[in-house]
């Protein structure tokens, strides 16, 4: 096992009492994806993590962060004592973060946080030891987490920052001390929260709190909300990058097949061409703005632009599948979307589905879960989906949740599937929704659960990754 903390670093960073005679390789929140040697952090939420110490510990945890001993636990058990649990875990992640040479890169945006932090994972992992989150660990437990798990060697960080609600991103990026912060792009997502789209882009903009003073800020140029964004950029070094006129990486075209996408641009004037390993023109913004990162890092472009061609979507953000559904080769294929929603990235899923290829007679069908979180006008963004641009190319729309009865309503009649009363009942007819060259997209906010048909369908053959 590799050590990343000590025992006596651990408690210089926190301020903590030391039980024992400890080191740990790896910090854990969570019991069932402890690895061997790992800090168990007894944080609170549904449940109190201290309950699950004992647990840990058994299991092989090195030690464990808490604020208290758990009656259960031995009085020479491993322990480090802190008055906040919370609080020692940000001070491990800012004393980690203090103590690498690493160029760490935030990442926020209302749509692709996740699959921007893993291209720059995958362009980057070539060119030096790369850390980043496992997952969409992005809010102000999965932060400091990040961090904290961060080795002292490491050459380049991917933090990804997100936020449900005003004055989120802000302490987190500060927390991270960037030298570069990326502005994916700014929608209309969490409105339960916001008042405007223009308080969302405030709010993303936050992240340049947390830039070094030679930090560079890397943004969507064509979003609308751009002068807002312009206005909270500090002394920070803008790079643009979209189909704008004024973008710095300009994105002149891009020709998405379903093995990946192939993009002509231009960097700074520059012309470039490279692929991204997966189809949509949403991915292949990502792509322009991964480029600027890197060279804003300090790494090298064409290193970068060469390992996109081999990156895959992440889990449910539009991974594919091939469904072999009979043993004469007949298949259909799967597109899962499953992982969350708002109106702009499901106009993006809806174009990938339109720009796929069915097979012998086949069609584009589109399984849709409400999309959460958008406040007064949720039906209204809803029923809107029937006359984005990319819906035109849909064959047929089925429809699950409450909110997506709006878009029920909306659909024409050639268009319009079943609407079903939740994800359960959907997944449990897609057998009789889908044939053999078909080619199915399924997309719908977390909360909706539309993971369960995304699973009803890979189970109707033999499933492989495509």
């Amino acid at each position: 096992m590799s050590i990343l903390w000590t025992k006596e670093d651990a408690v210089a960073a926190t301020g903590g009492e030391a039980i024992g005679d400890w080191s740990v390789g790896g910090v854990s929140i969570d019991t069932r994806e402890l690895e061997q040697g790992d800090l168990f952090v007894a944080l609170k939420d549904v449940r109190d993590g201290h309950d699950f110490v004992a647990a840990a510990l058994k299991a092989g945890a090195g030690a464990a962060l808490v604020s208290r001993r758990p009656e259960d636990v031995a009085d020479d058990a491993p322990l480090l004592v802190v008055p906040d649990v919370l609080k020692g875990l940000e001070a491990l992640g800012m004393a980690a973060r203090a103590r690498t040479a690493a160029k760490v890169i935030g990442v926020t945006g209302s749509v692709g946080k996740t699959g921007t932090k893993e291209m720059l994972r995958a362009a980057l992992q070539v060119q030096g030891k790369v850390h980043a989150a496992v997952r969409s660990f992005n809010n102000h437990w999965g932060v400091p987490l990040t961090l904290a798990r961060m080795p002292k060697d490491t050459d380049f960080a991917v933090i990804e920052i997100g936020m449900n609600h005003p004055g989120e991103i802000g302490p987190l990026a500060r927390m991270a001390q960037l030298d570069v912060a990326v502005i994916t792009t700014v929608a209309a997502v969490h409105m339960e929260a916001f008042d405007s789209v223009d308080q969302i882009a405030e709010e993303k903009a936050a992240i340049f709190e947390g830039l070094s003073e030679n930090g560079v800020a890397i943004v969507n140029a064509d979003i609308p909300t751009l002068p807002v964004i312009q206005k909270r950029r500090n002394s920070a070094k803008m790079v643009l990058f979209g189909e704008s006129d004024v973008a710095d990486i300009h994105l002149s075209s891009v020709r998405s097949t379903d093995a990946g996408s192939a993009v002509e641009a231009s960097l700074h004037g520059a012309p470039i061409l490279f692929k991204v390993g997966a189809p949509g023109q949403h991915l292949a913004m990502n792509g322009l703005a991964v480029l600027g990162a890197i060279e804003a890092a300090g790494g090298d472009v064409a290193q970068g632009m060469l390992a996109l061609a081999s990156w895959q979507a992440p889990s449910g953000r539009g991974q594919r599948f091939t469904v072999q559904i009979g043993e004469t080769g007949e298949a259909l294929e799967l597109i899962d979307e499953s992982y969350n929603a708002n109106p702009t990235s499901m106009e993006a899923a809806l174009s990938v589905l339109t720009n796929a290829s069915p097979q012998k007679g086949g069609r584009r069908v589109a399984f849709l879960g409400d999309m959460l979180e958008l406040g007064p006008e949720e039906l209204a963004f809803h029923a809107g989906l029937a006359s984005c641009g990319p819906m035109g190319g849909v064959d047929k729309v089925h429809t699950s949740g409450p909110r997506m009865a709006a878009l029920h309503d909306a659909l024409s009649d050639h268009q319009r599937g079943q609407h079903f009363d939740d994800a359960a009942q959907m997944a449990a007819s897609v057998n009789r929704l889908l044939d053999s060259g078909d080619v199915a997209m399924v997309k719908g906010s977390l909360g909706s659960k539309v993971g369960q048909v995304v699973t009803a369908i890979k189970s109707m053959g033999q499933t492989s990754e495509k």
